[in-house]
Protein backbone atom coordinates (compact mmCIF):
# COMPACT_ATOMS: atom_id res chain seq x y z
CA UNK A 1 0.00 0.00 0.00
CA UNK A 2 0.95 3.58 -0.50
CA UNK A 3 1.61 5.19 2.81
CA UNK A 4 0.70 9.11 1.31
CA UNK A 5 -2.30 8.19 -0.32
CA UNK A 6 -3.50 6.40 2.01
CA UNK A 7 -3.16 9.16 4.27
CA UNK A 8 -4.78 10.94 1.89
CA UNK A 9 -7.33 9.23 1.54
CA UNK A 10 -7.87 8.88 5.10
CA UNK A 11 -7.62 12.30 5.89
CA UNK A 12 -10.08 13.75 3.10
CA UNK A 13 -12.56 11.37 4.97
CA UNK A 14 -11.90 12.61 8.21
CA UNK A 15 -12.41 16.15 6.57
CA UNK A 16 -15.72 14.95 4.59
CA UNK A 17 -17.18 13.08 7.62
CA UNK A 18 -16.99 16.34 9.89
CA UNK A 19 -18.11 18.67 7.44
CA UNK A 20 -21.13 16.36 6.94
CA UNK A 21 -20.95 16.48 10.78
CA UNK A 22 -21.83 20.38 10.61
CA UNK A 23 -24.23 20.39 7.60
CA UNK A 24 -26.41 17.41 9.92
CA UNK A 25 -26.56 19.55 13.09
CA UNK A 26 -27.11 22.98 10.95
CA UNK A 27 -29.98 20.85 9.29
CA UNK A 28 -28.99 20.77 6.15
CA UNK A 29 -29.38 18.59 3.33
CA UNK A 30 -26.26 17.47 1.39
CA UNK A 31 -24.72 20.27 -1.03
CA UNK A 32 -22.48 20.64 -4.36
CA UNK A 33 -19.48 20.97 -1.72
CA UNK A 34 -19.36 17.41 -0.04
CA UNK A 35 -20.92 16.09 -3.19
CA UNK A 36 -17.87 17.31 -5.02
CA UNK A 37 -15.75 15.98 -1.75
CA UNK A 38 -16.89 12.43 -2.10
CA UNK A 39 -17.15 12.26 -5.47
CA UNK A 40 -12.92 13.23 -5.07
CA UNK A 41 -12.96 10.34 -2.08
CA UNK A 42 -14.24 8.28 -4.68
CA UNK A 43 -11.65 8.48 -7.05
CA UNK A 44 -8.47 8.08 -4.41
CA UNK A 45 -10.23 4.69 -3.27
CA UNK A 46 -10.33 3.69 -7.02
CA UNK A 47 -6.98 5.10 -7.35
CA UNK A 48 -6.02 2.65 -4.17
CA UNK A 49 -7.82 0.14 -5.18
CA UNK A 50 -5.76 0.13 -8.38
CA UNK A 51 -2.25 0.38 -6.64
CA UNK A 52 -3.38 -2.45 -4.07
CA UNK A 53 -4.34 -4.77 -6.89
CA UNK A 54 -1.41 -4.28 -8.76
CA UNK A 55 0.94 -4.59 -5.44
CA UNK A 56 -0.83 -8.02 -5.09
CA UNK A 57 -0.27 -9.28 -8.62
CA UNK A 58 3.38 -8.36 -8.62
CA UNK A 59 3.69 -10.65 -5.27
CA UNK A 60 3.23 -7.97 -2.60
CA UNK A 61 0.81 -8.30 0.03
CA UNK A 62 -0.48 -10.04 3.03
CA UNK A 63 -1.03 -13.67 3.40
CA UNK A 64 -5.01 -13.11 3.90
CA UNK A 65 -5.76 -11.51 0.49
CA UNK A 66 -9.80 -12.63 0.74
CA UNK A 67 -10.12 -10.17 3.88
CA UNK A 68 -8.18 -6.83 2.32
CA UNK A 69 -10.07 -7.50 -1.27
CA UNK A 70 -13.38 -7.88 0.79
CA UNK A 71 -11.97 -4.16 2.47
CA UNK A 72 -10.99 -3.05 -0.99
CA UNK A 73 -14.63 -3.44 -2.66
CA UNK A 74 -16.21 -2.25 0.36
CA UNK A 75 -14.58 0.89 0.52
CA UNK A 76 -15.27 1.08 -3.48
CA UNK A 77 -18.86 0.63 -2.33
CA UNK A 78 -19.29 2.83 0.14
CA UNK A 79 -19.16 6.71 -1.22
CA UNK A 80 -21.82 6.10 -4.31
CA UNK A 81 -23.91 4.54 -2.07
CA UNK A 82 -23.83 7.05 0.49
CA UNK A 83 -24.32 9.89 -2.13
CA UNK A 84 -27.34 8.16 -3.26
CA UNK A 85 -28.80 7.76 -0.09
CA UNK A 86 -28.39 11.59 1.11
CA UNK A 87 -29.97 12.64 -2.70
CA UNK A 88 -33.05 10.72 -1.54
CA UNK A 89 -33.01 11.93 1.62
CA UNK A 90 -33.40 15.42 1.47
CA UNK A 91 -33.06 16.39 5.23
CA UNK A 92 -30.20 16.03 7.47
CA UNK A 93 -30.65 12.57 8.20
CA UNK A 94 -29.18 12.55 4.18
CA UNK A 95 -26.28 14.20 5.27
CA UNK A 96 -26.40 12.38 8.44
CA UNK A 97 -25.73 9.46 6.34
CA UNK A 98 -22.52 10.69 4.70
CA UNK A 99 -21.49 11.03 8.67
CA UNK A 100 -21.29 7.71 8.60
CA UNK A 101 -20.00 6.85 5.08
CA UNK A 102 -16.76 8.99 5.76
CA UNK A 103 -16.58 7.76 8.93
CA UNK A 104 -16.73 4.14 7.46
CA UNK A 105 -14.01 4.88 4.60
CA UNK A 106 -11.27 6.70 7.26
CA UNK A 107 -12.13 3.35 9.44
CA UNK A 108 -11.64 0.80 6.76
CA UNK A 109 -9.21 2.50 5.27
CA UNK A 110 -6.80 2.33 7.97
CA UNK A 111 -7.88 -1.07 8.97
CA UNK A 112 -6.99 -2.21 5.23
CA UNK A 113 -3.69 -0.46 5.92
CA UNK A 114 -3.11 -3.05 9.44
CA UNK A 115 -4.04 -6.13 7.05
CA UNK A 116 -1.32 -4.83 4.70
CA UNK A 117 1.52 -4.47 7.33
CA UNK A 118 0.26 -7.97 8.94
CA UNK A 119 -0.44 -6.05 12.55
CA UNK A 120 -4.14 -7.42 12.76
Amino acid sequence: MNGPLTATVIIGAVVLTLGSLVGAIRDRAMGMILLIGFAVLELAVLVQAGVIIAAVIGGAGPQDKVTLFGYVAGTAVIPPVGVVLALAERSRWGTAILVVAGFAIAVMTARMLQIWQGVA
